[in-house]
């Protein structure tokens, strides 16, 4: 038996609260998959990220949710470069990730701040409010009075985008096998469902996201949906930054900000960031 170091880090964190958890394993070069995942499940959060060297990028990062492996994760993405920051291994500036999702920039802020690039967008197929409303909780009609169309999108990973009125998203109630079933069959990761808030908000949007096919009930900030529906908000409304809230039902909010670069009005980049902010460290055995 050996003893791993995990370091806990709040991503998109707000003043140090809040935000969503995850798992940073530095040095993780000489882990098997089997390994990471036997620590990924030990950490319990979303996803844990295992850092190791890289031959085409500065770091290659793998990303374990407690029941299987993902290509890319947002939030753990923050907290790893978070961390190689406030540990002084890395300085501010641009580096490179390599994921299984691509080789993704990601940019270190002077004040510690993280801003990722993820995948150009890839838009998958529409879905009817008749058939994912009863999976939340809510009739049909909620979601067709937005005039929005229920979107699957992939910045990195496929999720479900799910417009709803404001005011309606804290009144959910969610059925997590039919979900599953849903997302296993369609190939998905999870659910986004957002809320527009009014002009005069801090937020662009608040946002749910629910995943329990890859063992995720409820994710407080989900850097990867975030993308998704940045890119989602820039088709229906010009949006070229927002600014999401996410993590209010779970009482641990969480703010996350997408920035999109366009020129001659073709998407050539989508940035997403926040905070980050260290939580404890514990020890695994594997």
């Amino acid at each position: 038996m050996s003893q791993i170091e995990v370091y806990l880090i709040r991503a998109f964190s707000i003043s140090g609260q809040g935000g969503n958890l995850a798992g940073v394993v530095l040095d993780a070069d000489k882990l098997t998959d089997q390994q990471k995942q036997s620590i990924a499940k030990a950490v319990g959060v979303s996803e844990t990220a295992f850092i190791s060297q890289s031959t085409v990028a500065d770091y290659s990062i793998s990303f374990f949710t407690p029941t299987m492996e993902v290509d890319f994760c947002g939030h753990a993405t923050l907290s790893a470069f978070w961390l190689l920051h406030h540990l002084q291994l890395i300085p501010a500036g641009e580096c490179q990730q390599e994921t299984k999702a691509g080789i993704l920039p990601v940019e270190v802020l002077l004040n510690g701040d993280v801003l990722m690039s993820q995948s150009l967008p890839i838009w998958f197929s529409e879905f009817n409010a008749e058939e994912i409303a009863p999976m939340l909780g809510i009739q049909p009609s909620l979601i067709i009075q937005s005039a929005l169309p229920i979107q699957a999108i992939s910045t990195g990973l496929m999720d479900v985008l799910i417009p709803v009125p404001y005011g309606v998203l804290d009144c959910l109630d969610i059925d997590s096998d039919a979900i599953t079933r849903f997302c296993q069959q369609h190939h998905c990761v999870g659910f986004h469902v957002f809320e527009m808030n009014l002009p005069e908000a801090p937020y662009t949007a608040s946002c749910r996201n629910f995943a329990p096919a890859v063992g995720i009930t409820e994710e407080s900030a989900t850097g990867s949906s975030s993308g998704a529906l940045a890119c989602y908000l820039n088709q229906h409304f010009g949006y070229h930054h927002a600014v999401f809230e996410q993590g209010r039902a779970m009482q641990m909010s969480s703010r996350i900000v997408t920035q999109l670069s366009l020129s001659n009005s073709e998407l050539m980049r989508v940035q997403v960031g926040g905070e980050g902010a260290f939580y404890k460290k514990i020890t695994i055995e594997v």
